[in-house]
């Protein structure tokens, strides 16, 4: 993360900015982003009393809304909407700004490898086990979807 901000702190920061700079389109993807950790927010407020989410579900809500305009690209250039295309992932592009560096390869199977051992698995009934380990402490910083396929061939 830059400096000692937190996310939702740097995300409203970032919105004052774009504000004033006139960019529109940094502007609307950062209110959307707002909105999405709103939504969390009212969700989850009745669940434990706490108020607001964390930042691990920012990073969370951030990676989806990401997945979601990479699919929705990749739906414009199949349809020939082009521009559309172009505009789902510029605005992943911005939202990807506040995600930290995602792990490396070599660095993903020391997560997992660290995970194993944590968890103490031993067959595939302990994979939640090991991907809660794995979300809580990596969050955005790798794909779950293939990092799931992983252990599930590990612990097989």
């Amino acid at each position: 993360m830059v400096g000692d901000l937190m996310l939702r702190e740097r995300i409203t920061k970032d919105m004052k900015e774009a504000m004033k700079a006139r960019d529109s389109q940094r502007l609307a993807t950062l209110r959307l982003i707002m909105a999405a950790v709103k939504d969390r927010d009212i969700a989850s407020r009745g669940d434990d009393g706490s108020e607001g989410v964390s930042e691990a579900d920012i990073l969370s809500i951030l990676d989806k809304m990401i997945r979601q305009r990479e699919d929705s690209a990749r739906t414009y250039e199949e349809a020939g909407r082009l521009e559309l295309a172009e505009q789902e992932r510029a605005e992943s592009q911005i939202i990807a700004e506040f995600l930290p560096k995602q792990l490396s390869a070599e660095e993903v199977t020391a997560a997992v490898d660290a995970a194993l051992k944590e968890a103490n698995a031993t067959s595939i009934r302990d994979m939640g086990k090991v991907m809660g380990v794995l979300k809580t402490r990596y969050a955005g910083q790798m794909d779950f979807g293939k990092v799931g396929g992983e252990v599930k061939k590990r612990l097989m």
